[in-house]
């Protein structure tokens, strides 16, 4: 017979978790929709791109405001903002040009305009968040600093392989299923608490971080040189660049919850 008991405990479970994450996608999400309406709404001459700018200031701000973010928070947010900045400065100058931002904007730093940096802002508030609201804890890690040289030579070699011609994006990621191969992340969705290993964990981020990336391509947010004429989906091989960004991520904010002895 089905135990309707279980099934409606299972039930209930999985709505908490979509609750939690729509919780955690708080700042994210509303990115994407100040993104979509930004498409189809007056903004009397002001540049999409920086109105984009000002609303994501004004969204972390509200953030600050109603303490859904804390002070030490916003701090490893902006270290995203540093690190998505470098890398958006080398890989849309002229001899990369790995994408490009083709709408005129105010503020910018060479080829990017600042909002830019609010995308990778938006990665690391939803694991922030995440680690918040499903009361995360992490079992059988590596040593902290393994995952710091993981995540040093992952940033690196976002950079070389343009000029050494070799791309260790595959070797990065073979590293990371045995370096992370016994290591588990509990969350908690309402009352029992359930336990995934770390890189599933890392790979459904980085996929669901390529659809988000498709969904802002769509509507503009930059443009992939196959696109400049029309849109087309990004290809399945950016999957695992989202993934080892995730990893980047993930080891930033490992790091701020270590400082906050959350982390051992």
């Amino acid at each position: 017979m089905v135990n309707t008991q279980k099934i409606k405990f299972f039930l209930t479970e999985f709505v908490f978790f979509g609750l939690k994450e729509l919780r955690a996608c708080l700042f994210a999400g509303a990115f994407f929709a100040v993104l979509f309406l930004s498409k189809f709404i007056d903004l009397g001459g002001l540049p999409r791109y920086d109105f984009l700018l000002v609303a994501a200031v004004l969204m972390q701000i509200l953030m600050l405001v109603f303490r859904l973010e804390s002070f030490k928070e916003l701090c490893a947010i902006c270290l995203f903002h540093v690190i998505g900045l470098a890398l958006e400065i080398f890989k849309t100058s002229p001899n990369i040009a790995s994408w490009s931002y083709p709408e005129f904007s105010y503020f910018r730093v060479y080829n990017v305009p600042l909002y830019s940096g609010f995308m990778y802002a938006a990665v690391g508030s939803y694991m922030i968040q995440a680690w918040r609201v499903f009361d995360l804890k992490l079992y059988k890690m590596p040593h902290f600093g393994v995952s710091l040289v993981l995540c040093v030579a992952i940033y690196a070699n976002f950079f070389t392989h343009h000029f050494v011609h070799i791309d260790f994006r595959y070797v990065l990621l073979m590293l990371v299923v045995v370096i992370y191969a016994r290591a588990s992340v509990a969350f908690t969705p309402r009352k029992n608490e359930y336990k995934m290993p770390l890189v599933l964990a890392f790979f459904l981020i980085g996929f669901f971080i390529w659809i988000a990336e498709n969904i802002a391509t769509f509507f503009g947010a930059w443009v992939y040189p196959n696109q400049a004429t029309s849109w087309h989906i990004v290809g399945f091989g950016k999957i695992s660049s989202w993934v080892l960004l995730a990893i980047i991520s993930f080891i930033i904010v490992a790091l701020l919850k270590k400082l906050e002895h959350q982390v051992k």
